[in-house]
């Protein structure tokens, strides 16, 4: 790889990670209180699917451990976001479903972060935004799990 290549994929790399910093600061500051953006991703999965999803899958969707996935699942579940509740035909899985109250937060959460994300499509411009998105899409591909 040549010295203006990797220049150029440092650079990329450099601002997706700075966006993505910067998003995940701004998201935390409008989400309601308590609520964290792992939170919010897992009710918004599960309102999107709107049917019962494993622990696995769900760890798996989000590219997370098992462990990780069973901690919010926990916190959703105290806060009376989801309901848990063992796999009737195989004892050892879980099944997670969203709640009422969870799909209220989930909706509360999505009206206090859409006035924001609204108005960073407008500056940047949607021609501009759906240009990009098939690069980012491309990015998240190619970075994904290798099998």
């Amino acid at each position: 790889m040549s010295e203006d290549r990797n220049t150029l994929a440092i650079a990329l790399f450099s601002e997706v990670l700075a966006a993505d910093q910067m998003v995940r600061n701004r998201l935390g500051r409008v989400l309601p209180k308590g609520m964290e953006i792992s939170h919010f991703s897992v009710l918004n999965n599960l309102a999107w699917h709107d049917g019962e999803r494993t622990p696995a899958q769900l760890a798996e969707t989000f590219h997370v451990t098992r462990g990780a996935m069973s901690n919010t699942l926990s916190k959703l579940e105290w806060a009376g976001y989801v309901h848990v509740r063992p796999d009737w035909d195989d004892a050892r899985r879980k099944l997670v479903s969203i709640s009422p109250a969870g799909r209220r937060a989930r909706d509360e959460a999505l009206g206090s972060i859409t006035p924001m994300i609204n108005q960073a499509v407008e500056e940047m411009g949607e021609d501009r935004v759906r240009a990009a998105l098939p690069i980012l899409r491309e990015m998240r591909r190619q970075m994904g799990p290798q099998d």
